[in-house]
């Protein structure tokens, strides 16, 4: 379990930096081909981050069922969040179709979902810092809807701040570092009394 937890955090601080980094440069210059690639790349890394944090509470139902949906939002936003980063990103103006848009749109709202059982979860266990847990419910939510538009400072700074977010909670699960055990003499030393 220890490698899932190191595993986790380190997935889960990457992923951060892919999504706060490139959201505060594209505040400055704008979207480019490799911020749209970093930050299409970084749902991918989240996905052991959620199993970490899972992993570090006390299993509930919420819980758990916070954890499911969330981890299937996760999948479909991330590949929404891929096709738009990365593909849709080299196109003008694309169009698309109707049952694309209800399927884009579906994949939000199942992430969104997930996001604020899985931190409510997470809330009641208390096993993690509350203040990450918070922005987690709050801030991720609004990402995940303001994909959809256009990028702004305003759009740029939520980057950072969902990118700070996942950091801080990777950094809550990554085990202590083990310390060495004391060991005590095996010589016995007898005085004679």
């Amino acid at each position: 379990m220890t490698f899932l937890l190191r595993f986790g955090a380190v997935s889960g601080a990457l992923s951060g930096l892919f999504i706060a980094l490139p959201g505060a440069v594209e505040g400055f210059v704008g979207e480019t081909t490799a911020t749209s690639l970093v930050i299409g790349v970084s749902p991918a890394l989240a996905a052991p981050l959620l199993t970490a944090l899972y992993l570090k509470q006390p299993r509930t139902t919420l819980g758990t069922v916070g954890y499911v949906v969330n981890f299937l939002g996760l999948g479909l936003f991330g590949a929404a969040a891929y096709a738009l980063n990365v593909v849709l990103f080299h196109l003008d103006q694309p169009v698309l179709a109707a049952p694309t848009k209800i399927v884009l749109s579906a994949s939000a709202l199942v992430f969104a979902v997930g996001t604020v059982l899985f931190a409510v979860g997470m809330l009641r266990s208390r096993a993690h810092p509350p203040v990450p847990v918070w922005t987690y419910a709050i801030a991720l939510p609004l990402f995940t809807f303001a994909a959809r538009l256009p990028d702004t400072p305003l759009t740029s700074a939520l980057h950072v701040i969902v990118g700070g977010t996942l950091v801080w909670l990777a950094r809550s699960v990554y085990p202590a570092a083990s310390r060495p055990a004391t060991y005590s003499s095996t010589k016995i030393d007898t005085i004679p009394a």
